[in-house]
Formats: structure tokens, C-alpha cells, sequence
């Protein structure tokens, strides 16, 4: 299992902390998931067989957030 922190721009709200998680969360691969608002960042566990870091960034980006 792999662990990974990214910085995402753009999260304010609880919407934000759902869309992620959920849309994120849904990926095949990812076990954990972890919006952290104060921070900037998500905090994501997963299997670098089943989905890549890539697909999680643009995941995170098709919900209109900046991946950095």
C-alpha cells in the first residue's frame, strides 16, 4: 500500500471535504482518503496496482481543484 500527501488548492468547505473523498474514494485501488482544509491537503492511501497517482490527481482535478 502506497501513501501519498497532496496539495490541493481550492478546498474551503464541507462540499469540497465530500466531493473529494467521494470522488477519490470511489477509484479503484484507493483504500483511504483524508481532506484536511486547514492544511490544503489530502492525505490518500492506495494500491499502486490498482490506480496510479496520476489518475488520483486528475480525479481530484475533474472536481475543480489545483493539484500542486
Amino acid at each position: 500500500m502506497e501513501k501519498a500527501t497532496l496539495n490541493v488548492t481550492g478546498m474551503s468547505c464541507g462540499h469540497c471535504v465530500k466531493a473529494i473523498e467521494g470522488s477519490v474514494g470511489e477509484l479503484a485501488g484507493v483504500s483511504k482518503v483524508s481532506v484536511h482544509l486547514e492544511n490544503g491537503t489530502v492525505d490518500v492511501e492506495y494500491s499502486s496496482t490498482e490506480v496510479s497517482l496520476d489518475k488520483i490527481k486528475e480525479t481530484i482535478d475533474d472536481q475543480g481543484y489545483d493539484v500542486n
